[in-house]
């Protein structure tokens, strides 16, 4: 019996010795109250305690939490009543504060994001609140932040999850939205039929352009290709002449050389070379070029032929 005794003894023992050692875990913190008042804060790791003295009042994790608003009916400016619903995220930087400053924090932060959230949703109309989100998650932020630093906390982020109006007004929306796609669908149609008329007449423009400039290049390589052509033509013509000229010339001068060489006089040159001269004349086509000094003995040869001619008539009298 003593053995039981002493067995038990030590087992009770144990146990108690046990129990004064706490251990804290990564991302909490344990508030430790002695003989009923705040002692102190257990960080992370283990720690001894005075049996039947020290007493954890609260384990409060430190890590960043999320705490889920269920849906809110709230009315608006324009007496449409709405369901909102938020979520937010916290974090608790005071531990001691968190527990004895507050009851209950998670209620602390809930029922002041309600509040606040339908005061400002009241100050706003339909419009303005579907289309204010940024602004209203900003005002909550900084409304209840303010009156969570009492509680060691740290509000995070304060985000509209949700709205929903009354199922008449999202028939109505419904509906604007179709009749804005519909004016957005026309307004862009009728922008692209512009721009297809614009493309298109700019197109014919530019066509007509570059018609007009090949016509007029065309007109002026067609001008100067008959412009070569009559160049042409008019040296072949002078060519032709200057040679036929030439032809003619030493045709004369042949003449001549033979009747020198015949021994005639020159009276008879003379009037060989007018009848030369007259029968040249006689050709529309030929062109007579004659040299200064030929001109200036045409008076002595007509002089000739009219005494030649006047001693022929005497001698048929």
């Amino acid at each position: 019996m003593a053995l039981i005794g002493t067995i038990a003894v030590l087992i009770v023992i144990l146990v108690i010795l046990i129990s004064t050692i706490k251990v804290v875990n990564t991302g909490y913190v344990y508030v430790l109250e002695r003989f009923g008042q705040f002692y102190k804060l257990l960080e992370p790791g283990w720690h001894l305690t005075i049996p039947f003295a020290d007493f954890v009042r609260k384990k409060i994790s430190m890590k960043q939490q999320i705490l889920d608003i269920p849906p809110q009916n709230v009315i608006t400016k324009d007496n449409v009543k709405i369901s909102v619903d938020n979520v937010i995220f916290y974090q608790v930087l005071n531990a001691k504060d968190a527990v004895y400053n507050i009851e209950n924090f998670t209620s602390g932060i809930m029922y002041s994001t309600i509040t606040n959230m339908r005061n400002i949703i009241g100050d706003m109309s339909l419009d303005e609140v579907l289309a204010g989100r940024d602004s209203i998650n900003s005002k909550l932020l900084n409304i209840v932040d303010n009156i969570t630093d009492a509680y060691g906390i740290k509000i995070l982020s304060v985000e509209i999850k949700n709205i929903v109006p009354p199922e008449e007004i999202q028939n109505a929306m419904e509906k604007q939205m179709r009749a804005e796609r519909d004016k957005r669908a026309t307004i862009l149609t009728a922008e692209g039929q512009r721009e297809s008329a614009i493309s298109k007449a700019e197109g014919e423009k530019r066509a007509k352009i570059l018609q007009a400039e090949a016509e007029k290049e065309a007109n002026i390589r067609r001008a100067e290709g008959l412009r070569e052509s009559q160049l042409l033509e008019a040296e072949g013509k002078a060519k032709a002449i200057e040679i036929i000229a030439k032809a003619d010339s030493d045709a004369i001068s042949k003449v001549n050389k033979a009747i020198i060489d015949s021994g005639t006089n020159a009276t008879v040159i003379a009037l060989k070379q007018v009848e030369a001269l007259k029968e040249l004349s006689q050709n529309p086509a030929n062109k007579l070029i004659l040299p200064v000094e030929s001109l200036k003995s045409l008076g002595s040869i007509a002089a000739i032929a009219e005494t030649l001619n006047m001693t022929k008539n005497e001698d048929d009298d």
